[in-house]
């Protein structure tokens, strides 16, 4: 497999390079490719011929998109589908990542791929507008449903990871306020790139979910962060609807990976070991929710 990714520098976008070894052929963060200029895109597609291309890039900013919808449309949908268009031309395979935002949380049960998504807010709608301007370009891609990804150093355009965002503040002796009313399942990137790298080698196509096992609520990933750390802090549990966040967010987002696991390819582990290994500092860890 001859890959190449764009959105390197993002904490997936470094995990995926990693992951692929030998079989990159290419990578570009931000500043090496604006996925947004279609042109550069295609110019980059012809000239390294890639079998697969990996769409890590991005607008993840959740409740900046509330004020700037135009931005998370323009890299999230519009730049996805240039993407799709110029691998179809070339006979490459897009493999695009998604998010559990795209429902409105009100399901009792994890949700599966056949579910009718119903984002809520811009943010969610401009990664569901991705989805099906991905799907609508042509046959050859594969779009994985994930769930906050974790990784070490996090999101730069956070400002680092939630992880180490809580951390720092128990330091600093603050007060912790975490929200208890959204049920999701925490993903390390390092486990998500090694089943996105073992899709595209299997050749899977169409939406596949994948996160790792288990659910919590952030205040719950705060807590287990801090035991795990040694760290004794106040952690208050609160609503959404206390911290004022401008953008609705789904109450219960878990992600069904029955398909992925029906596929026989190796289970991601559970969200608690995976954070144990990043803290330890053996490997990746942390999230990108806002």
């Amino acid at each position: 497999m001859r890959a190449l990714v764009v959105g390197a520098g993002g904490q997936l976008g470094r995990e995926l390079v990693a992951e692929l070894g030998d079989e990159l052929a290419w990578s570009g963060t931000r500043e090496e490719l604006d996925v947004t200029q279609p042109d550069a895109v295609a110019a980059a597609l012809e000239r390294v011929r890639p079998d697969v291309v990996f769409n890590a890039a991005a607008y993840n900013r959740v409740d900046r998109a509330e004020v700037e919808p135009g931005r998370a449309f323009e890299v999230n949908a519009l730049a996805a589908r240039s993407l799709a268009l110029a691998a179809r031309e070339r006979g490459a395979r897009l493999v695009h990542f998604s998010t559990d935002y795209v429902f409105d949380g009100r399901s009792d049960r994890p949700y599966r791929e056949d579910d009718c998504p119903h984002p809520l807010g811009c943010y969610a709608v401009s990664k569901l507008s991705g989805e099906l301007l991905v799907a609508a370009a042509g046959e050859e891609h594969l779009i994985v449903r994930t769930s906050g990804v974790l990784a070490a150093g996090g999101s730069r355009q956070k400002g680092g990871s939630f992880v180490d965002r809580i951390l720092a503040q128990a330091r600093e002796g603050r007060v912790l306020r975490v929200v208890s009313d959204q049920t999701f399942a925490p993903t390390v990137a390092r486990d998500l790139a090694r089943a996105a790298v073992a899709l595209a080698r299997a050749g899977t196509r169409g939406l596949v979910h994948v996160t790792n096992e288990g659910a919590c609520t952030w205040h719950e990933l705060a807590s287990a962060a801090l035991s795990l750390a040694g760290i004794e802090a106040r952690v208050e549990a609160v609503t959404a609807a206390d911290l004022g966040l401008a953008a609705p967010r789904p109450a219960f987002s878990v992600l069904d990976t029955g398909l992925y696991r029906s596929l026989g390819l190796v289970p991601l582990r559970p969200w608690r070991e995976a954070l144990a290994e990043c803290l330890s500092g053996a490997t990746a860890v942390p999230p990108a929710s806002d």
